[in-house]
């Protein structure tokens, strides 16, 4: 049983390069054209342009009391019932300027941010309850890298969602690491094996500038879950081979624990802006981060210039931001790939309500959950919101 599971995850690797090539043929010649429209959200609210989905009709007297397993933000039953059917999404989403402003990053529930290589940011962002509203395009859709696989493992095999990915052999190759884990056969949505029309090039995503072929693969959430569907890959986790006997699948949250949040909120600090940057010289990712006492959430500044989000103009809001250093290490290749310590522990500083706490980051294994602790080793409280993880290396100086 174990050789034909083998053989069938060559065979998916055959099936996916044969794909690729005919996708990439029809994603360049495809005319792309993403029709929008204001959505009202739950309450009255008007949401920004966005693209036309499947809108849950939520009823504004229905309670919010349901807590997002991810990020803690409280939403309707109605909105728990319709994630519960389905597993994360985590996206790999790029951040050279000529990719910005990214699409859907505003909607995300959790974002880790690090380096992919030549001091160039990339994001992997995670979909799960505050996609259930509206459909979110999420643009450019890049590459994995293996410690954004790594820190996806923490949620119990999410859809992840990427173009291809770092191959050179060796510890960065994150593709043979995804077929080493069996993620071909079980969460894998690599566009190489999907294409078009679930993942298109759209050369006029962002209005009045053209933009190189590498910067254009847009997909939106509820296509990829849609694909997941297909795949029979929903909140079920399919069977698998554990020492040559086949383990029945699960729910993807069965075993996982979320991060503990806050009943209240405490009054605003006096901690105002954070700053940090990437790597010495890259100002374009350096970042900073301003408090927000009417929101009660930090507002991203990138480069120098308010971090938007092109699907609804709005500027990116987090109700934590958490800088987590770690080792860095590389160049190790001659593409430049580098790799991070994801595993163990480290220090962390979490800003919250314009305050700082300083905690210790944990990561027991690749597929353990990352988990922030006070000094007696208990949980700390996080805000209930948007999450947003900044991964630096232990040098990096941080000012708040």
């Amino acid at each position: 049983m174990l050789e034909s599971f083998k053989n069938m995850e060559k065979k998916h690797l055959l099936i996916a390069l044969a794909l690729y090539a005919v996708s990439a043929i029809a994603s360049f010649g495809a005319f792309s054209y993403w029709e929008t429209s204001k959505v009202v959200l739950p309450g009255g609210v008007q949401g920004g342009e966005t693209l036309l989905g499947a809108l849950l009709e939520i009823d504004p007297s229905e309670p919010r009391d349901q807590a997002c397993p991810l990020n803690g933000k409280l939403y309707t039953q109605t909105e728990r019932d319709a994630w519960e059917t389905r597993r994360p999404l985590f996206v790999m989403i790029e951040n050279s300027p000529d990719a910005r402003p990214q699409s859907g990053l505003s909607r995300a529930d959790v974002v880790y941010e690090a380096v992919a290589e030549g001091g160039v940011t990339r994001f992997g962002a995670l979909y799960y309850c505050a996609a259930q509203i509206q459909d979110v395009e999420v643009a450019p859709v890049r590459s994995a890298r293996t410690y954004f696989v790594d820190w996806a493992s923490g949620y119990n095999f999410p859809l992840y969602v990427h173009v291809g990915g770092a191959n050179v052999p060796g510890p960065t190759d994150a593709l043979g690491q995804i077929i080493d884990y069996g993620w071909s056969l079980e969460n894998d949505l690599n566009q190489f094996s999907i294409g078009y029309p679930t993942f298109v090039r759209d050369y006029n995503r962002i209005p009045g500038r053209e933009v190189a072929t590498e910067h254009t693969m847009v997909s939106t959430t509820e296509k990829l879950w849609a694909v997941g569907e297909e795949r029979e890959w929903t909140n079920m986790s399919p069977d698998r081979v554990v020492n040559r006997r086949v383990v029945p699948g699960t729910e993807w949250s069965d075993g996982f624990e979320p991060w503990t949040f806050e009943e209240n909120a405490p009054a605003a600090g006096s901690v105002t802006q954070v700053s940090h940057g990437f790597w010495d010289g890259y100002g374009a990712y350096s970042l900073e981060w301003n408090y927000d006492s009417s929101l009660d959430a930090y507002l991203r500044v990138m480069g120098g210039e308010d971090h938007i989000d092109l699907n609804n103009d709005e500027q990116i809001a987090a109700k934590n931001v958490i800088v987590l250093l770690t080792t860095e290490r590389g160049p190790i290749n001659e593409k430049k790939h580098l790799l991070y310590t994801t595993t163990g522990t480290g220090d962390a500083l979490i800003f919250k309500h314009g305050e700082v706490v300083e905690a210790t980051w944990s990561k027991k294994s690749r597929t353990d959950e990352l988990r922030f602790v006070d000094s007696s080793g208990d949980d700390i409280p996080l805000a209930r919101g948007l999450t947003w993880i900044s991964v630096v290396d232990t040098s990096t100086d941080v000012d708040y």
